[in-house]
């Protein structure tokens, strides 16, 4: 069987042979990437790394390629929202597993490992300010993975199921998806300064998340019914923008991938941390070192 050819309008590389949205070129690629939002937060992650070997900025997409403690890494920011993710891991997976002199689909595959470091806000009461959070699971508001073949051999569908009747989902919204970290690589970064949890990514910061300013929401008590919510004794936790995608994406095409945040606001609580930058940074180190 011949390999699958990409065509020039489904993967646009730029003439510098550079890949569409994040500029990155093949031999740039590492293995291992730590993805955070914001692009400033890109120089913090690398000023921990020993070498750096090069940067690219293209719009919101800020990289900085190096190493640390001997170790090929790089640093990318994907900006913020679940359709951002589609663009990032489907350009890094191009990278890894496309020839992009000849636009072949390689025969042998070659597996990244994408660790995303995040700030969130908590959905149970006695998640402390400062709390990092790894979604173990991630709950997909955004409706990305539902547009690819594969979605329910990674969703866990009885687990969809029961959320939806719980909290009365309305049939306006996309789909929501439930999927699993890589697990390897949850256990390979959590240890008990981390706890397990159960993640929503929303598609939005503030209808989509419950938050009501002059706007009135459509279903203004989804937050209490999603706190209440328990699947075999398992609560969803917290919120933020972006880790099921990731998750779901990567464990379609084979990849590591899985998400921790800092908790820098506690919404059941009413309590918010805008100075978080010495609790991400923390994380950060601590990510950098088990990775």
């Amino acid at each position: 069987m011949e390999n699958k050819i990409i065509a020039p309008s489904e993967l646009i590389i730029n003439p510098d042979g550079s890949v569409f949205h994040l500029h990155l070129r093949p031999d740039q690629l590492t293995d291992r990437i730590i993805l955070v939002g914001d692009p400033g937060r890109v120089d913090m992650v690398a000023s921990f790394f020993d070498t750096r070997t090069f940067e690219v900025q293209s719009r919101e997409f800020h990289t900085i390629g190096g190493t640390y403690k001997g170790k090929p890494i790089m640093c990318l920011s994907h900006g913020i929202g679940p359709d951002n993710i589609d663009i990032v891991i489907n350009e890094l997976d191009a990278l890894a597993n496309i020839d992009f002199s000849t636009r072949e689909v390689k025969k042998d595959k070659r597996r990244l490992t994408m660790v995303r470091i995040g700030t969130s806000g908590a959905l149970q009461p006695e998640l402390i300010l400062g709390t990092p959070v790894i979604a173990e699971y991630s709950v997909g508001f955004d409706g990305v993975l539902n547009y690819y073949a594969g979605r329910n051999d990674v969703a866990d569908l009885d687990m969809e199921r029961a959320f939806c009747d719980a909290v009365g989902w309305n049939p306006l919204w996309a789909k929501p998806y439930f999927v699993k970290a890589d697990e390897e690589l949850v256990n390979q970064i959590g240890r008990d300064d981390m706890v397990r949890g159960c993640t929503i990514s929303a598609v939005g910061f503030y209808g989509p998340q419950g938050r009501e300013l002059r706007l009135a929401l459509a279903n203004p008590d989804l937050n209490s019914r999603i706190e209440q919510f328990r699947y075999h004794g398992r609560p969803i936790t917290n919120y933020e923008m972006e880790s099921a995608p990731l998750q779901g994406l990567g464990r379609l095409m084979g990849h590591r991938c899985m998400t921790v945040c800092s908790i820098i606001a506690n919404r059941m609580a009413h309590e918010a941390r805008p100075n978080y930058k010495n609790a991400v940074r923390d994380l950060v180190e601590t990510v950098l070192e088990r990775i």
